[in-house]
């Protein structure tokens, strides 16, 4: 009998999907997980998503890279309780994994599994959750090349700088006092082994000592929330943060307030800031109303929950993780040395 993987491998592998996902899928393989023949590839989809994760096992078959493919309804019911065994166990064997599936409701849970795997043993991730066609043609189209070298200098004076300020036109006034113990990451779309990175790429970010302001967040919102409530300009979500907790959640959208407020009260640590971060995607030139692509848009998103300490050195942790995007920020750096402009009105000023 044929194997799970094996199945869908033959599926993908068979079926027809439209060349203009080409372009992106190639990004994917050869410049941000740079694949090797000899590397062998695990890929997870599912139903929804997987004419693009054809076109990325397309490339794969090009440059004859042993993989398997996994679709998430043939193994298991959805909304996934915990990521299914096969997919854990391959994952040991692989050098270079590839998530590209839609989120639903609770499905946190098996995707940290499958990242404290690929955490363990350095794999080379792409998290490609709800990539859809329009982020295939628009994000993964990116100069990847260009994007991380504005990440690199973007980080660099992160890492000297102790405080940052944001403020937007729509009321956005934020200060994040940053923890010297804390390592800033970058996920520029070039991936390493020693951070798995979301595609599209684009951003830096780390986990702050402390954030206290107000975000109006006239962008988007995280997870699952994102694909129910898509761009938020019309009916922004404003937020008070005070000692890193989520405070406030006001909105004329009383649905998107009171979901919000109850992701963000799952346990003990979800109110809390895990995440800051500067999007550093400058081949982007709007939202699209899909948090993959949007948190990467020049500017600054927050995230309440998990703060990935593995990779940032946060002591805590959270089950949950929902970022929140808003537009147009001005951005300064204060460090020893005095108080740097690196944004003004989404524009860095700062050259790649």
């Amino acid at each position: 009998m044929n194997s799970p993987a094996t199945q869908a491998n033959r599926q993908l592998n068979r079926l027809p999907f439209d060349p203009e996902l080409t372009p992106g899928a190639r990004n994917a393989v050869e410049v941000c997980l740079r694949i090797k023949k000899n590397e062998k590839v695990t890929v997870i989809t599912d139903e929804v998503t997987k004419e693009i994760a054809a076109s990325i096992v397309a490339e794969l078959e090009k440059l004859g890279a042993p993989y398997h493919a996994w679709i998430l309804e043939e193994l298991s019911p959805r909304p996934l309780t915990d990521l299914p065994r096969e997919i854990l166990d391959d994952l040991e064997t692989s050098q270079v994994s590839i998530f590209a599936v839609q989120a639903q409701t609770n499905e946190l849970r098996s995707r940290m599994q499958m990242t404290d795997v690929v955490n363990r043993r350095k794999i080379r991730h792409a998290h490609m959750v709800n990539i859809n066609r329009q982020i295939m043609l628009d994000g993964m189209r990116a100069d990847f090349l260009k994007v991380d070298r504005i990440s690199t200098k973007v980080v660099e004076m992160a890492r000297k700088a102790k405080r940052i300020r944001a403020k937007t036109a729509a009321g956005t006034d934020l200060i994040a006092d940053l923890n010297p113990n804390y390592h800033w990451l970058k996920t520029s779309g070039i991936i390493s082994p020693d951070k798995w990175g979301n595609l599209p790429g684009g951003e830096v970010f780390t986990a702050p000592g402390e954030v206290n302001g107000t975000f109006v967040i006239d962008g988007v919102v995280g997870d699952y929330l994102c694909a129910k409530f898509g761009d938020l300009a019309q009916n922004p979500l404003t937020i008070q943060v005070k000692g890193n907790r989520l405070t406030e959640a006001h909105s004329s959208n009383h649905e998107l307030e009171a979901d919000f407020w109850r992701y963000t009260h799952t346990d003990e640590n979800s109110d809390r800031v895990g995440e800051f971060a500067i999007g550093t995607n400058i081949g982007l030139k709007s939202l699209i109303g899909q948090i993959l692509q949007d948190e990467k848009y020049p500017g600054i998103h927050i995230a309440f929950g998990n703060p990935y300490g593995e990779h940032t050195g946060a002591p805590w942790y959270s089950s949950t993780h929902i970022d929140v995007v808003g537009l147009g920020f001005n951005i300064w750096l204060e460090s020893e040395t005095g108080e740097e402009k690196i944004m003004e009105n989404g524009r860095f000023l700062i050259a790649a």
